[in-house]
């Protein structure tokens, strides 16, 4: 899942082409996105996108519901609620459009993108079938490493 956030949006197509491309060569599938924008004055504008069939919605909603079920003992239910939530194509439920627009200023813009790694699957299924698993699945980033750095000096 990757949130995203634009003080002063200035959407020129740019992101989207990126995206397309990545689509194109089958290194990413887009899950589900949404995209809410609010003017100045406060009106929204908002657009969800997704790679998937409601079949194919329907049936990741219910794996994650059955996980989260799981959980508190409740994976039957939970699968259930998930195949209903996704009945609409889209894993996003439609109250976090409404969320994100109520949480971001005028003049502003928040996505949010739910992005399978199409290109990880080899990866990870060779690393199973080594009899591997991940202990550890996080994403570093150029600040991680700064403040990685101000840590060491610090300790100087």
């Amino acid at each position: 899942m990757l949130v995203l956030g634009f003080a002063e949006p200035e959407f020129t197509g740019k992101i989207a082409a990126e995206l397309d491309k990545l689509r194109e060569h089958e290194f990413v599938r887009i899950l589900d996105a949404l995209v809410v924008q609010k003017d100045d004055d406060g009106d929204v504008t908002a657009l969800q996108v997704s790679d998937l069939t409601t079949d194919e919605a329907m049936e990741l909603g219910a794996l994650a519901g059955a996980l989260i079920g799981l959980g508190v003992g409740e994976a039957e239910s939970g699968a259930e609620a998930g195949a209903l939530a996704g009945a609409d194509g889209h894993v996003i439920p439609d109250d976090e459009l409404w969320f994100a627009a109520d949480a971001i200023p005028a003049g502003s813009a928040a996505a949010v993108l739910l992005i399978e790694h199409l290109w990880a699957i080899p990866l990870r299924n060779s690393i199973v079938n080594a009899g591997g698993i991940a202990l550890v699945d996080e994403w570093i980033h150029p600040a991680d490493l700064v403040a990685v750095g101000l840590e060491a000096a610090a300790e100087l």
